[in-house]
């Protein structure tokens, strides 16, 4: 099975939809995913998610959307502080800069990340990622994962969700400690592609393979052409 991981295109947050922008990178993603034999899309709850699929699913004549409601953009902060601190990018950042470990199992006890909804938020995404891949085929076993299918037929996936949600996503099933993968990652792209192999063999017990991560070379096109279609403002 091969995943393919889409952050949604330029965002308003205000509105939870798409800039002008945002729909023109989502039009460049969509022509892009075209040549991927996706068979199946899913999606985050969040409109500017769902708008980004959409455009694919209109060009590709795929649907309907399945939605997945655990990909729902994590938050940060504490409860009654939301986005006032705790952002796990900028804390990982601060942690590197005082030598702290960011591969610890025990990440989750540093003041920036205990109680930080952020971490709450990943955790809540790891527990629905190994729930989701299970309908799919493929049941957690320790650190990895078991092919249940019966059969080794090619399978191509499409989820389109955020920045956030798709980092606690690959932390669970690369096993890397979601601050490190912050770090590694950084803030991703808008309509960046990341895609995972899954080993189709039946009964084999396997870590995903990362064949792509957190590439936008689709949106290396002409500047004339960008504003010409979505004048930044």
């Amino acid at each position: 099975m091969r995943l393919i991981i889409v952050r949604h295109g330029d965002p308003d947050y205000e509105n939870d939809c798409l800039t002008e922008l945002g729909h023109y990178q989502a039009e460049l993603v969509a022509k892009r995913l075209m040549d991927e034999g996706i068979q199946e899309i899913y999606s985050s709850p969040q409109g500017r998610a769902k708008e980004t699929a959409e455009h694919f699913a209109a060009l590709s004549g795929l649907g309907p959307i399945k939605i997945l409601d655990f990909m729902h953009e994590i938050r940060y902060g504490w409860e009654g502080a939301l986005y006032q601190a705790g952002n796990p990018w900028l804390e990982a950042k601060n942690l590197i800069s005082k030598g702290a470990d960011l591969q610890t199992p025990d990440w989750r006890k540093y003041p920036c990340y205990d109680g930080n909804t952020a971490t709450i938020d990943a955790d809540k995404v790891a527990a629905g990622t190994d729930e989701w891949l299970k309908t799919l085929g493929y049941e957690r076993e320790g650190l990895y994962y078991r092919c249940k299918t019966e059969d080794d037929r090619k399978r191509t996936f499409a989820l389109f969700c955020h920045g956030g949600s798709m980092t606690s996503f690959l932390s669970r099933v690369f096993n890397i400690p979601f601050p490190h993968l912050c770090m590694v990652l950084g803030f991703i792209q808008c309509t960046s592609i990341t895609v995972l192999r899954f080993d189709r063999t039946p009964g084999e017990l396997y870590m995903p393979f990362l064949e792509v991560a957190a590439d936008a070379s689709h949106l290396h096109v002409k500047t004339a052409d960008i504003e010409q279609k979505a004048p930044i403002k």
